[in-house]
């Protein structure tokens, strides 16, 4: 299956270490050969890098790893193709406007029945489970939330109706479940949003920060000369990247959302106990 890479920090954060082990997997490491890309959140606005080439051997995610981009949320997959052809059209992540956002998605997994999904409002441009299942997503959110939740004024205050949004979320990706395998990556700017079907951990970096080793390139970094004490990284990836730190593995049908390096709400399957 594809593996997912997710970053969010409280600081413009570049992700060239953990990119940088990831990217080896597409066809190093791993057997992830069929495309890669990556999206940035950045100063208010979006880009991304998508190629369906492995990412081991190609020059655009070179480039990433020497031009660090700084950013609050990025995410990254890179695929072995179950469903589709490769091509550019089914590289992920994919992206959508909505609410006057941009929001960015890639998945790790296989549905089945996904093509009985209905679609409204937003239409695949490749042929994947995946990115049907995005625009069936997307539209149900929109249908129930025609206008946007206004932000509250810190972490702990968001509102009912960030709630209700973010419980939507969550039943939505248990019924994709069902289906099959659905690791998701989510984000709109503000939030990302992990979701665990089988796979997804996550680190925490703040001070005092220290040295971590990638498991899948030869480098060490200090993350203390690089930071401030107030620095908050937070990073997702579908296996931990890093040798020697300790990484907490998401429990399946747990969807987290992150802000700022923290994470303010949590939601898991009903048959444990949850969260907001």
């Amino acid at each position: 299956m594809c593996e997912l890479l997710g970053m969010s920090a409280n600081v413009p954060t570049d992700i060239c270490f953990s990119f940088t082990g990831f990217l080896h997997r597409g066809g190093g490491t791993g057997p992830h050969r069929d495309g890669w890309g990556i999206a940035f959140y950045e100063a208010g606005g979006y880009r991304d890098f998508r190629d369906p080439h492995p990412s081991v051997r190609s020059p655009i995610a070179r480039l990433i790893t020497d031009y660090p981009i700084k950013s609050h949320i990025a995410i990254s997959h890179i695929r072995q193709a179950n469903v589709g052809e490769v091509r550019l059209a089914n590289t992920h992540p994919f992206t959508r406007e909505m609410w006057g956002r941009t929001w960015c998605y890639a998945h790790n997994g296989q549905l089945e029945g996904w093509q009985g999904l209905p679609l409204s409002f937003y239409r695949p441009v490749g042929d994947t489970d995946s990115e049907h299942a995005f625009c069936w997503m997307l539209a149900s959110l929109r249908q129930y939330f025609p206008e946007a939740p206004a932000l509250g004024s810190c972490d702990l205050s968001l509102g009912e109706r960030h709630q209700a949004l973010w419980q939507r979320l969550h039943q939505l990706c248990e019924m994709l479940r069902v289906k099959g395998v659905f690791n998701l990556l989510l984000a709109d700017g503000e939030f990302l949003y992990t979701y665990c079907s089988t796979k997804l951990a996550h680190i925490t970096r703040r001070a005092p920060f220290g040295s971590a080793e990638l498991s899948d390139a030869e480098l060490t970094v200090n993350f203390a000369e690089h930071t401030t004490p107030d620095d908050i990284v937070s990073v997702i990836a579908t296996e931990p990247l890093t040798c020697n730190e300790a990484w907490v593995r998401m429990v399946p049908g747990e969807l987290l959302v992150w802000r700022h390096g923290r994470i303010v709400a949590r939601f898991v399957a009903e048959s444990s106990s949850s969260a907001g």
